[in-house]
């Protein structure tokens, strides 16, 4: 009985054996590849005119207001729910106070700022608008909670600050194109934007 058992056990054991070699010598691995998305081409619309600011946004993305603890009037999301993105848009009365314009700039930039442990690169650039105005334009690189930033005041009466954020666990390198894609909306943002009066 027990040869016959061990008999068993070890044609089993040699069975299994062969069957894992074909299996390890026919195993192709996958190629490393990205998710792919499919994006819209971009066609845009006005924002309805019930903020101190106007602007144009992807008719693809809803506007909603920043439901944050903290958060005050004017302050809304451009929310891309096919892509899991919104781009924070933060509005400031400036009431010609330039003490409390030095302390908005200074905010924004602490708040870019604090991605600097996980950026591996930030980069900052000025842009003249169509309208006249100057932003600057903030591009972070790694695995950052925000990776396109962006600040423009008329410097006497309106500041805005608008910020890119994923609600997904998706990498950044991953999330590449969709970056881009937004990035270019917030630029056509920043160059229809005008003061409302």
């Amino acid at each position: 009985m027990k040869l016959s058992h061990c008999a068993f056990v070890g044609c089993l054991a040699l069975i299994m054996t062969a069957c894992g070699s074909d299996t390890a010598d026919n195993y192709v691995p996958k190629p490393k590849a990205y998710p792919r998305f499919d994006l819209p081409v971009p066609r845009y619309t006005q924002i309805a005119p019930t903020h101190p600011y106007q602007f144009e946004y992807n008719s693809i993305a809803r506007i909603l207001p920043d439901t944050f603890a903290r958060a005050e009037p004017h302050w809304i999301f451009i929310n891309y729910p096919a892509f899991h993105a919104s781009v924070q848009l933060t509005y400031k009365p400036i009431r010609n106070d330039v003490n409390r314009l030095r302390g908005m700039l200074e905010d924004s930039y602490k708040l870019a700022a604090r991605h600097n442990i996980k950026a591996y690169a930030i980069e900052q650039r000025t842009l003249k608008l169509k309208s006249g105005l100057e932003a600057s334009l903030i591009d972070l690189s790694g695995e950052v909670p925000s990776q396109v930033q962006f600040v423009t005041t008329d410097s006497t009466t309106h500041f805005l600050r608008g910020a890119l954020y994923f609600s997904t666990a998706t990498q950044n390198d991953s999330l590449q194109p969709i970056i881009q894609y937004i990035r270019k909306d917030m630029l056509h943002l920043l160059n229809t934007l005008k003061w409302r009066k």
